[in-house]
């Protein structure tokens, strides 16, 4: 008889890793170069963690042996509190923080904590599909609000409004977003803020990226900006210090923390069923939090980060019948294709015919829970040469797909 994998699954989907990533590692045992566009893994490209958080995790390596409290050590979750605090938030404690093996784990473990079967969760489309498979697994209903594109991509905040209903349980908010690098300013957040207050719904902030801003963008933590509601912010090690292997998140909790003693109590016992989160990780948070932060060098129009983002965006809207939205943060940009320009039926057999011809690696737009199938997620984490010469190819297989040559 054969064993199947559960149901839950069936409707969701993690394109990142998925199967033309899959059709990417076959190539590669085959022997081709593959450059992979599809991940946002700083270390890969040359991005290291900053010495300073190395030599701290090295030096603690033997008090790192035995488990942690569940919810982090308390020098790393006083560090997350304090540094909340400098960005102007109040009233908070060192139980509003939780360490998690990276944001990822949180989202899951805070979806888990929360959702009965047939919750619903408001998520921008598009989104980073984390947040839709795990509310999945968690028996909840994942309704994707409108980004605009047309608007910065920006949530469209009507939308969000006609979407909620009296299963809704919270909003996600995706900010710098990936995949488009949207920033959102005050106001946005505020009003997302306001609609989650007068439906009594939960803000779940994921601010993974909060540091990596491009010019002049600010970024305006959702992390206590009401006290009539839950406010749920996620950051953490990954982007900022390029310590993705490291798996260090945390969360903070702030606002009506009085009126979610029950679903806290839910994050404590989720918490604690996993016994910990990496220790050694939690004695390089404090290092990252409050040392000199190197990101900063990175994302000045003279910093590596910088110029690699601003090389992607001028070659890719160079192309006739790409158009891209430029990106204010985060490490992505979220380009469009004019399907009527090219032999292509959708973003998929884009991906696809990229990978087989070209061997690049990206990620569809429909990967991220994107309703309109022409669209497709690129990293600019590689050098500038390498990333030059990808962007070329790039743009060959679209000239070499175009349905009418242009006319110079």
């Amino acid at each position: 008889m054969e064993i199947l994998k559960s149901n839950r699954l069936d409707a969701l989907r993690y394109d990142i890793r998925g199967p033309v990533y899959e059709k990417a590692l076959q190539l590669q045992s085959q022997g081709y170069k593959i450059t992979s566009l599809n991940i946002g893994n700083p270390a890969a490209f040359g991005f290291e963690t900053p010495d300073e958080i190395i030599h701290d995790i090295i030096m603690n390596i033997r008090n790192a042996q035995g488990y942690a409290d569940s919810r982090g050590l308390f020098a790393a979750r006083k560090a997350v509190m304090q540094y909340y605090q400098s960005r102007g938030v109040r009233n908070t404690q060192i139980e509003d923080v939780f360490i998690g093996n990276g944001v990822s784990e949180l989202i899951a473990l805070t979806m888990t904590a929360l959702l009965n079967n047939g919750d619903e969760i408001l998520i921008p489309s598009p989104d980073y599909p984390l947040w839709t498979t795990s509310v999945g697994l968690a028996g909840g209903t994942p309704v994707h609000y409108i980004c605009d594109e047309a608007s910065d991509w920006n949530p469209d905040l009507e939308d969000i409004e006609a979407k909620i209903t009296k299963k809704t349980r919270g909003i996600v908010l995706i900010n710098p977003n990936n995949p488009t690098g949207a920033v959102y300013e005050k106001e946005i957040v505020e009003k997302i803020v306001r609609l989650a207050e007068k439906y009594k719904l939960i803000v779940f902030a994921d601010e993974i990226y909060d540091k990596i801003l491009f010019d002049g963008a600010v970024h305006h933590t959702t992390a206590g900006m009401s006290e009539e509601t839950l406010i749920v912010t996620m950051g953490g090690m990954s982007k900022n210090y390029r310590a993705a292997g490291f798996r260090g998140g945390w969360m903070i909790l702030t606002g009506a923390k009085h009126k979610a003693k029950s679903y806290i109590e839910g994050l404590s016992f989720m918490a604690s069923m996993r016994l910990c989160a990496n220790v050694i990780t939690q004695y390089g948070i404090q290092t990252a939090l409050g040392g000199y932060q190197s990101i900063n060098d990175l994302v000045v129009p003279t910093g590596r980060l910088y110029k690699q983002m601003q090389l992607s965006y001028d070659k890719l809207v160079a192309i006739p019948g790409v158009s891209c939205v430029k990106p204010k943060g985060a490490m992505y940009l979220f380009p469009k294709i004019d399907l009527k320009e090219f032999n292509f039926k959708n973003d998929g057999d884009f991906v696809l015919s990229l990978l087989e011809d070209q061997r690049i690696l990206v990620v569809a737009g429909q990967g991220f829970n994107y309703k309109s199938p022409d669209h497709f997620r690129v990293v600019f984490l590689p050098h500038l040469e390498q990333l030059n010469l990808a962007m070329d190819k790039i743009s060959m297989h679209f000239e070499n797909s175009r349905k009418t040559r242009v006319k110079v």
